[in-house]
């Protein structure tokens, strides 16, 4: 393994699960390969603009028919792109905000799923162009939501990687956390049993 993206999207820095317990993960995978390298985006340290026209129009023109501005917010979403694409394994920290991802997150998604980069239209339909890599999402949550309709956080980010071709695809849910101090008890040590079990 050569190099491991950390997508960190929670909007606190400080007593946030997702990123606790994502940190933790990063940690046991270093153990293993300790050899790799490590990039960190942190989406609330350096929020990514959402789609604008700028964007939209640039990815639409050759480099040399680019305004300067388009020109730069192209150059922002190909280095998202070539850093996914460096990476064998993608580590994504996904506080659920009103059952779904964050808006930070959201723009990245946008910027990384890009026609002839990530993937293709073909006769038949799209084809994704990033298989053969691993994600891990880890997720906090103040209820309980995995399987139920009201969970909008992994099946979108399920088919958001699954539509560039990545399939293998790990959730670590960190559940009940505002279900009161028993139940916060039960998804942390559902997460760390979890976490012992990729360690293993």
């Amino acid at each position: 393994m050569q190099q491991i993206l950390v997508v960190q999207s929670s909007a606190r820095q400080n007593g946030s699960l997702s990123r606790e317990y994502t940190a933790n993960l990063v940690a046991k995978l270093q153990a293993q390969y300790p050899a790799a390298k490590v990039v960190t985006r942190d989406l609330a340290a350096q929020a990514l603009p959402h789609l604008d026209e700028t964007l939209l129009n640039g990815w639409m023109k050759p480099v040399d028919q680019q305004t300067d501005a388009e020109r730069a917010a192209s150059d922002r979403s190909n280095a998202l792109v070539d850093e996914l694409l460096a990476s064998d394994v993608v580590v994504i920290g996904s506080p659920m905000y009103n059952f779904g991802i964050t808006s930070t997150l959201k723009a990245w998604f946008d910027h990384v799923l890009r026609a002839g980069r990530t993937f293709k239209y073909t006769e038949t339909g799209p084809v994704g162009l990033t298989p053969d890599r691993k994600v891990f999402v880890v997720t906090s949550r103040g209820g309980r939501h995995q399987g139920m309709p009201q969970d909008h956080q992994q099946p979108y980010i399920t088919t958001a990687l699954g539509f560039i071709g990545i399939k293998d695809v790990t959730f670590l849910h960190v559940e009940g956390q505002s279900m009161g101090e028993e139940e916060a008890g039960k998804g942390r040590a559902e997460v760390e049993a979890a976490l012992a079990a990729v360690a293993a």
